[in-house]
């Protein structure tokens, strides 16, 4: 088949989408690989490496993306990445999760991660109101986390220090395990550039608005590694790391990706976001309260709710 001129452009739009997503995914999963092996050598519990490292390895994907999306110019398509990932991770991820296996869960393991979630998703519908996200916002936002990372070690560590000793005592040599972390940044950051590149394209050739393309093409691609090691996680049957990784992913697209960018480049909120999307969102982080607080972890049937919604949900962006 020979395509004319006016095909090539789509096409090649659609071969940087797809290129773009296998860097930004091979490039979370060697992330988080290496991230995972950094944290187990300091001695960190599963929950926390997957509502720390592993969360924040694999939001990164989403970071870059916006990151770039913003500084290129289209912050629709920053802030609806981060809105959609958010509704992605619980309603897709989360969701599917939940179908395959129950996973066992306390609110008060998580009731920190929660309350900063639900916090950053009002004070945002707070913003939108307003229609802008100052760079203020962003310094206390990236501050906010910064300080709960911080704390969350502390008090897993008990305020101890931890050596980087194997059990003979030799010093460790993680020449591997930083290599798979620069290359997995090396991955994303030209990943994200080659993504945002096509998903614009192909917006444009068919008149579809950036903010859609940010809900759905750009979020649910940028979503990946969290599914990747969702199931990764279900394998090992640790679904602690599984149900943090989600939590703690949302609550860094909130406060690290959403403040890094505001702090670069304050940007404009739409406030058609105030009509569906973040009450949306919010609604998805408020219903995991009742369902670890009365059921303490997630059975089938809140599988097939979570995914439900989300399915609505994508309908109703058409």
């Amino acid at each position: 088949m020979i395509f004319n001129d006016d095909v090539w452009p789509i096409v090649i739009a659609f071969c940087q989408v797809g290129i773009g997503l296998t860097m930004l995914v091979a490039g979370g999963e060697l992330l988080v690989s290496g991230a995972s092996r950094l944290a187990k050598k300091f001695g960190m519990s599963s929950l926390l490496i997957g509502l720390t490292v592993v969360a924040f390895g694999t939001s990164v994907p989403e970071l870059f993306v916006s990151v770039t999306a913003s500084l290129q110019g289209y912050p629709e398509i920053m802030i609806g990445n981060v809105i959609g990932s958010n509704i992605a991770n619980v309603g897709l991820i989360l969701g599917f999760s939940a179908l395959l296996t129950p996973l066992k869960m306390r609110f008060r393991a998580v009731r920190i991660e929660l309350f900063l979630v639900i916090l950053g998703s009002f004070t945002l519908i707070g913003l939108s109101y307003f229609g802008f996200f100052p760079r203020l916002a962003g310094v206390i936002f990236a501050i906010t986390l910064v300080c709960y990372t911080f704390y969350a070690y502390k008090s897993e560590t008990n305020g101890e220090k931890l050596d980087d000793l194997d059990l003979n005592g030799q010093k460790r040599k993680p020449i591997a395990i930083y290599g798979f972390i620069i290359i997995g940044l090396v991955l994303l950051s030209s990943g994200s550039n080659v993504f945002i590149t096509g998903a614009v394209d192909v917006a444009r050739h068919f008149g579809i608005s950036e903010l859609i393309i940010g809900l759905t093409l750009a979020a649910i691609g940028t979503s990946l590694p969290e599914l990747a090691s969702s199931l990764a996680a279900l394998r090992r049957n640790e679904t602690k790391l599984l149900v943090g990784n989600i939590i703690g992913s949302n609550m860094f697209n909130l406060f690290m990706v959403l403040g890094f960018t505001a702090m670069l480049k304050p940007f404009s909120l739409s406030p058609s976001l105030l009509q569906r999307d973040l009450p949306v969102m919010t609604c998805f982080t408020l219903v995991l309260v009742p369902i670890l607080v009365f059921n303490k972890g997630t059975n089938r049937w809140h599988g097939i709710l979570l995914i439900g919604s989300y399915i609505w949900y994508c309908l109703s962006l058409l």
